[in-house]
């Protein structure tokens, strides 16, 4: 061996230790992680980065152009101007970004000619991902679950979904203030466990439907809507109307965290089959730990989301609004691999929604759209990757 690879072979060495090293302690994702005070929510692409290859949207535009087509519409909303600017963002420059996509997915002659058009008129942004450098965004998923129920509370029928009581108060945004004592002041609203234990709302008059069991009523507080089939056969549709302004906890990390559940395992089957060998009083102790109290509305058609606009299957997403612009166009990417969930990725969705578990730039969720195989792509639904928001240069 001549001296120049011998002092080439311990930098080698050290070169592989500290790559092993390195891989060894990488971080484990904080998915809840909040972003440091005043830090961006969006960041310019770095080195290493593509621009979104949004070109198989074009083949796939006619379901695009009607989400898209209802972000446009609530962005014309002379309302929807008090949510701007945010992440740098200005109302203008958002509704102009929207049009002109959708211009160009009307106009363009094929997936190749659309793909250059919007690489050279828009500009992408990363979501800041939990770590705030651009690490990284969970994708979960959500639907609307078909339920069975009846109108009236008879054996067998025991968990109500409730209507938004009226002395819960909302601000100017919608945004829950509190509920308003028999004093006439305001506090903050019960959490779930005082709700389910006590006469708070039952027997006001507010119950719109009585659920089979309490993992039902559940899971329609998680989705924020649900279609119930009655016992007459009829379908009542129900969708978001509010919620108490408490803190959303996860009820699949409590049981993971508690070993009901193996680690890494909580999906909604998972959680259905624990909840159906859980006593009462051990499956009352786990849905409340989850303050977060859902209430409902009757709907016509498909669910609304936070913007009040239809969410759309494979096109909506909910992210944390207090961060995100409303009603923009964003990019899911991930490892094709990974998402064998079903769940869509690789494409264009439109930022419509929220939820109570989707509070920083780490988490984001999909809507599936309605029904059993929905829920059940949507209950395996956990995908690592990258968050993209485009916009006019």
């Amino acid at each position: 061996m001549n001296a120049t690879l011998r002092s080439l072979v311990p930098k080698l060495a050290l070169s592989l230790a500290c790559t092993a090293v390195l891989g060894a302690c990488r971080a484990t994702p904080e998915w809840g992680r909040p972003l440091e005070e005043g830090a961006p929510a969006l960041l310019p692409l770095g080195w290493g980065d593509s621009f979104p290859d949004v070109s198989q949207d074009w083949e796939e535009r006619d379901d695009l152009l009607a989400s898209l087509d209802l972000s446009i519409q609530w962005t014309r909303r002379k309302s929807s101007e008090a949510f701007f600017p945010i992440a740098g963002i200005t109302h203008a420059r958002a509704l102009a970004s929207l049009e002109r996509f959708r211009e160009l997915l009307e106009t363009s002659y094929g997936p190749e000619e659309f793909q250059r058009a919007v690489e050279d008129e828009f500009v992408a942004y990363k979501s800041a991902g939990w770590d705030g450098r651009g690490g990284g965004v969970l994708f979960t998923a959500y639907c609307t679950p078909i339920l069975e129920g009846s109108l009236t509370h008879e054996p067998g029928y025991d968990s109500p979904l409730y209507a938004l009581p009226p002395d819960l108060v909302k601000g100017p945004h919608g945004e829950v203030l509190g509920w308003e004592t028999s004093l006439g002041r305001v506090s903050t609203y019960p959490s779930r466990g005082a709700i389910e234990a006590g006469a708070l709302l039952a027997g006001r008059g507010l119950e719109l439907v009585w659920l089979r069991d309490p993992i039902d009523a559940y899971i329609a507080h998680v989705n924020g809507s649900a279609f119930v089939r009655l016992t007459d056969g009829s379908m009542l549709r129900l969708g978001y109307a509010g919620k108490n302004g408490r803190t959303y906890r996860s009820l699949g990390k409590a049981l993971e965290a508690d070993g009901k559940i193996p680690r890494g395992q909580a999906s909604l089957p998972a959680i259905r089959a624990w909840a159906a060998n859980a006593s009462p009083d051990e499956l009352a102790e786990y849905l409340n730990r989850n303050e977060s109290y859902v209430f409902f509305t009757p709907i016509e058609g498909n669910p609304h989301g936070s913007l009040d606009v239809e969410v759309s299957a494979g096109r909506s997403i909910a992210t944390d609004k207090t961060l995100f612009p409303r009603g923009a166009l964003v990019y899911v990417e991930a490892d094709p691999e990974q998402a064998r969930s079903g769940a869509p990725v690789n494409r264009i969705y439109l930022d419509q929604d929220t939820g109570g578990a989707i509070r920083t730039a780490g988490r984001a969720d999909l809507y599936l759209g309605v029904g059993e195989e929905a829920e059940a792509v949507a209950g395996r639904t956990k995908i690592e990757g990258q968050l993209y928001y485009l916009f006019l240069e």
